[in-house]
């Protein structure tokens, strides 16, 4: 990224068929959870014209109708009627029920042992990031294009009739020194019912781009461009899965930051908490986003790398772009005086086996649907920077 650029992200709303896939892999990790603390599982699923694939190997104690955890999250969707719905689409399934010993073991308390034993089940090459673009300290692009999309199922919901569940948004902003000065131009693309009329809902459209992306302290201003697009291509009946496939973990970029940082190639969605692919993301999220908190970086990229059969990280690594307050290297030396990166101490000092969340909307699938970052109104435990100043000495 040079200093002075006009960077653009995208996001989907929770109806594209990627997100979808995603939002039901999430959803049935949750399930188990909710059943079996120390659940192991891997769930993927496809979806295509009136036809879902769902791919399962899990080791639990748990009794769990997975087809109906998707059909479920197709509903809630917004998929209810037309080509494609939670009550007519075909389920295939391909499950494999694994040995119970690998489950997580449980650890007993003051066990350090424990988290020794519990070494990264495959190999990974994880990436954190976090800037000062936002007050949750995520690029500018990816922050308001999710802003968007919400704003989008938020309307459908509301009564915006005829809006389909599948649509999607762009946001361009205007870099200036390495930091945003502007947003150059917002791009909504979506399917409506054809008993509406283009050229109103497209402006409608643009009118709510307005108003959402005027809340923030960089804003649309007379020279920021509108590409709205309604039905471009294909008629309304022909949305979502009827029109595209989709598939688990497909969507790297908006799900973490918006491809103005590095991120792993392999999918977030659809693994528990042993996978050290999605949590030590998270980790490498936690880390960026303290140092940056912390004051000792303008922005900051935390780079683990692990291998099969080994507990701790290969290397930690830090860049700053040249914005540190000391060397990358002390900074990355201090991060491992104060954190520790093993999968088992990262499951457990996120809490991801037991957090509250699980019990209730769940912990992992409101994840599935605009980013696993930022996202202050979920509370995610490595969105905490409260530790932050720690790393200061």
């Amino acid at each position: 990224m040079t200093a002075d650029m006009i960077f653009t992200s995208e996001s989907v709303t929770a109806g594209h068929p990627d997100k979808l896939c995603d939002q039901i892999s999430d959803a049935a990790i949750d399930a188990f959870l909710r059943e079996d603390s120390g659940a192991y599982a891997i769930v993927e699923c496809a979806v295509a014209a009136g036809v879902i694939f769902l791919a399962a190997r899990y080791a639990a104690e748990a009794d769990l109708d997975l087809p109906s955890v998707a059909r479920q999250v197709i509903a809630d969707t917004g998929y209810s009627d037309g080509r494609f719905d939670a009550r007519r689409c075909s389920i295939l399934t391909s499950f494999m029920e694994l040995p119970l010993t690998m489950r997580q073991p449980p650890m007993a308390a003051g066990d350090e042992e424990w988290a020794q034993r519990c070494a990264a089940r495959d190999q990974a090459n994880v990436f954190g990031y976090a800037c000062r673009d936002t007050p949750e300290l995520m690029p500018l692009p990816i922050s308001l294009a999710h802003r968007l999309a919400r704003e989008l199922d938020n309307a459908r919901q509301s009564g915006l009739s005829g809006l389909s569940p599948d649509a999607k948004t762009q946001v361009s902003v205007e870099y200036r020194g390495g930091r945003p000065v502007r947003i150059h131009g917002v791009a909504i693309t979506a399917a409506v019912s054809p008993d509406e009329r283009t050229r109103e809902f497209e402006d409608r459209l643009q009118s709510l781009a307005l108003d959402t992306l005027a809340e923030g302290e960089i804003r649309p201003d007379a020279k920021t461009e509108f590409y709205i697009s309604v039905n471009a291509g294909a008629p309304y009946v022909i949305d979502g899965p009827a029109r595209h496939a989709g598939l688990t973990g497909r969507k790297n970029g908006i799900d973490t930051y918006g491809e103005i940082a590095r991120h792993s190639g392999a999918a977030l969605s659809g693994k528990d908490p042993s996978r050290i692919d999605r949590i030590g993301a998270y980790a490498a999220r936690h880390a960026a986003k303290n140092l940056v908190a912390a004051g000792l970086a303008e922005k900051c990229e935390v780079h683990l790398g692990y291998a099969i059969g080994q507990s701790a990280p290969l290397s930690v690594s830090v860049e700053t772009f040249g914005t540190g307050r000391l060397p990358d290297a002390e900074l990355s030396a201090r991060l491992q005086r104060h954190y520790d990166f093993r999968p088992a101490a990262i499951e457990r000092r996120f809490k991801l086996r037991t957090h509250p969340a699980l019990a209730n909307a769940g912990l992992f699938r409101p994840l599935a649907v605009y980013g696993h970052f930022g996202r202050p109104e979920l509370g995610l435990p490595w969105e905490d920077a409260s530790a932050s100043l720690a790393l200061r000495e």
